[in-house]
């Protein structure tokens, strides 16, 4: 709902916006916003009805809200329980909202079509010489009739149409609103003259020439379409709602040796939280005692269980299948992964694909446009042609109906919002539509080796004395100073460590030395562990060594380990591809995709890897600074280059890279830079997002062509009489419902891996 944005300075705020109907509405709002003083970015959605903001501190929300309001819509803020309350999700008001706007529609619709049915049926059968010889009442009679029936349609049904209309009209300008409204006016007016003053139209009392059919059921048409096209809209955007509702809503927490049942809202980090089998986890935390199997499918996409042991982390939302668990919090309300995951769909449901650009210029004169068409309609078929004033009205009716600015208001950011949703159901996280679109160019996937194409588990293969200090003390030392570390190499010799019962100590103070290890300080001792080039910067010899050139040609990872500025030892380390790493770089290459192997491993060890997955080009023993210099060489020459990494050496060229993927088991600087995070860490969830990406580039150009497609073709066959203008609504009515529920197609979308 309301956070710091990473990328700019000030608070970002994701609120509902009510009365938008197409997209010359989107365009007036985010006008509106970005002529409020101290708010620096907005962008308005019309399928989800968000803005999307950064403020500064300064900014009043009620500022902002009058702006909107003064364009003619109403923003809501969020409530002041939703505001106070740490647990809340984004979208909590928004949901009601929703539900709000679903069942006026709904009344709306009733009222209008029990109101226009009758009009309609009355309206064709008098057209009937023998009906009207048998119609017990009189045309002035039957006329008047129509429209006592006809006029409450436009009063309370139609309101909407004509309170946008008048309020377009006030700011100069017009929407989708302005064309119905003018059309039903139009017809309910001439119709009106015709029963009450018919002398002043030409006409004789009682004629039939009468329209109130036409307003009646146009209203009901559209309103039929607007109900239609809510419940669609709502279903491309619960992703988010199915999301906030795998939070529960209460936890078991052991306080002072008491069991309390407590709201979720209440836990605390530190706490110590009690599970049971067939609960679903409250908080995020670190298991303290107990094991068992927990379904995550609802947060990676991970079909099958995962075994849950003392020190493992849990996840907040996933479900705990058999055994009993304690585990101390370790996150909750806001900072939990589940409220991460619904603030990033949130984000990128809102945001705007760069193909929306061209849409919004052709959204900003498209209504002028059909308005001027209309006109120019009426004047060849009344004055040009010779036709009846009525039959150039109709036709005047049935270009302003036909017209959807709807349809193309909806083409991109409907088919945004179900993918993104659909993505995040599935694992994939991705941080807003322009990393959507950019996903479809790829041509070149550049990897890094450890933890993304292997397991990210290097075990110890061998200790490796070179000094005085024997293999467990070496071992004690190492696993003592890369305690903080988050790198795989680091976290495998500390299991190691571990694992020989070796009794570990946190270092008093701790830096890693970019792309070549870390320094750490252990009571007086300095102590340096990392590759060769570390060793050299510190001008610290590696002698020749029988040992050391075995393993080095065996592909094996060397770490070498100096204390004091003395080289101690060495550390022998191996890791193993991940299971679908070959079979997803042999898919890319059948593509025609070039995928490259970037890494700061040494070349025996990078290439052992790259021949057991299918990688030709290897790139080894690389800093992070060339990574990135790496990574914007092929962006240079012409590339549209993805970087997919996971490790804080990878942060500099996830950043540089058009598309950043960041592996779910990666560490906290990778995902913030990413564009897109996998929560699973599989080297398939690339290939998903990619495939998730073409998908919906599909969609938004077959949305785009039906859009532009209906709008070319339906205009000039209502321009030339061929069309009617209840027809004109059908269509009208039906062509965003189309485009929305085209769209939903993508929730079929299915990973590899599920």
């Amino acid at each position: 709902m309301n956070e710091v944005s990473p990328n700019t300075s000030g608070r970002k705020l994701n609120l509902p916006v009510e009365g938008m109907t197409c997209a010359s509405c989107v365009l007036r709002v985010e006008k509106a916003l970005q002529q409020v003083p101290g708010v620096s970015t907005a962008t308005v959605n019309l399928a989800s009805n968000k803005a999307t903001m950064v403020l500064d501190d300064t900014t009043q929300l009620q500022e902002i809200a009058n702006a909107v309001r003064e364009a003619g819509y109403t923003l809501h803020l969020p409530s002041a329980e939703v505001t106070a309350d740490e647990t809340a999700f984004p979208g909590d008001d928004d949901r009601l909202m929703r539900a709000e706007e679903s069942r006026i529609l709904k009344r709306d619709f009733i009222i209008a079509a029990a109101l226009a049915l009758p009009v309609m049926l009355i309206s064709m059968a008098v057209m009937s010489a023998d009906f009207r010889a048998a119609w017990p009442l009189s045309m002035e009679t039957t006329n008047l009739l129509l429209l006592i029936l006809t006029t409450p349609i436009l009063l309370f049904p139609g309101r909407r149409f004509f309170i946008g209309f008048w309020q377009m009209l006030r700011h100069a300008t017009a929407d989708m609103n302005t064309l119905v409204a003018v059309g039903t006016g139009s017809a309910w007016l001439y119709s009106s003259m015709a029963v009450i003053l018919p002398s002043t139209i030409g006409l004789p009392a009682g004629s039939t020439d009468v329209y109130f059919d036409t307003a009646g059921t146009i209203i009901a048409l559209i309103l039929l379409g607007r109900m239609l096209e809510a419940r669609a809209k709502y279903r491309a955007s619960d992703a988010i709602s199915r999301l906030v509702g795998l939070q529960p809503r209460t936890a078991s927490v052991e306080r002072e040796g008491a069991e309390l049942e407590l709201p979720v809202g209440d836990v605390r980090v530190g706490d110590t939280v009690l599970l049971r089998p067939g609960e679903r986890i409250p908080v995020d935390g670190r298991v303290l005692s107990g094991t068992s199997l927990v379904d995550e499918s609802m947060i990676s996409g991970e079909p099958l269980p995962v075994e849950k042991e003392t020190g493992d982390r849990v996840i907040g939302g996933t479900v705990n299948k058999h055994g009993s668990l304690r585990f101390e919090a370790t996150a909750v309300g806001r900072d939990t992964v589940l409220s991460h995951i619904v603030r990033m769909v949130d984000d990128a449901q809102g945001s705007k694909a760069p193909v929306q650009k061209l849409v919004d210029r052709i959204a900003a004169v498209f209504v002028p446009v059909v308005i001027s068409i209309a006109i120019l309609t009426f004047l060849i078929w009344y004055l040009l042609l010779g036709a009846a004033f009525t039959a150039a009205m109709l036709h005047f009716i049935a270009v302003l109906i036909i017209a959807c600015p709807c349809a193309l208001g909806l083409a991109t950011p409907a088919a945004v919002i179900v993918s993104v949703g659909t993505g995040a159901e599935r694992g994939i996280l991705i941080r807003d539509a322009e990393s959507l679109e950019r996903s479809g160019d790829i041509s070149t996937i550049v990897l890094d080796k450890t933890g993304t194409l292997t397991v990210g588990a290097p075990v110890v293969e061998e200790i490796i004395p070179l000094g005085e200090i024997e293999t467990l003390e070496l071992l004690r030392i190492a696993g003592s100073a890369e305690l903080p570390s988050e790198h795989p190499l680091g976290t495998a010799i500390i299991a190691h460590a571990r694992s020989m019962k070796q009794l570990l100590a946190m270092p008093d103070s701790f830096q890693y030395e970019a792309g070549m290890g870390v320094l750490s300080f252990l009571a007086e001792d300095a102590v340096l562990i990392g590759n060769a080039a570390l060793m050299k910067s510190y001008a610290i010899g590696i002698p020749d060594d029988a040992r050391l050139r075995v393993r080095s040609e065996a592909g094996s990872t060397l770490l070498y380990v100096a204390i004091n500025g003395h080289l101690a030892g060495a550390f022998s380390l191996a890791d193993t591809p991940r299971e679908s790493s070959a079979s997803v770089v042999d898919g890319w290459k059948r593509q025609g995709l070039d995928v490259i192997m970037l890494t700061g491993d040494t070349e025996p060890a990078a290439r052992r890897i790259a021949a057991e997955v299918g990688i030709v080009q290897v790139v080894a023993g690389v800093r992070p600074e060339g990574k990135a210099e790496h990574v914007i060489r092929l962006r240079n020459e012409g590339k549209v280059v993805a970087m997919v990494g996971d490790g804080i050496n990878d942060a500099p060229a996830l950043a540089a890279a058009d598309v950043s993927i960041a592996m779910g088991s990666g560490t906290d600087i990778a995902m913030e830079t990413a564009d897109i995070t996998l929560m699973k860490s599989d080297l398939r969830g690339v290939a998903d997002a990619m495939q998730l990406s073409h998908a919906t580039l599909r969609k938004i150009r077959q949305n785009l062509f039906w859009a532009f497609v209906y709008n070319v073709i339906g205009i000039p066959l209502a321009a030339i009489g061929i069309l009617s203008p209840m027809i004109a609504a059908a269509a009208m009515a039906f062509s965003s419902v189309s485009v929305v529920s085209n769209s939903l197609l993508l929730r079929r979308f299915r990973t590899r891996s599920s």
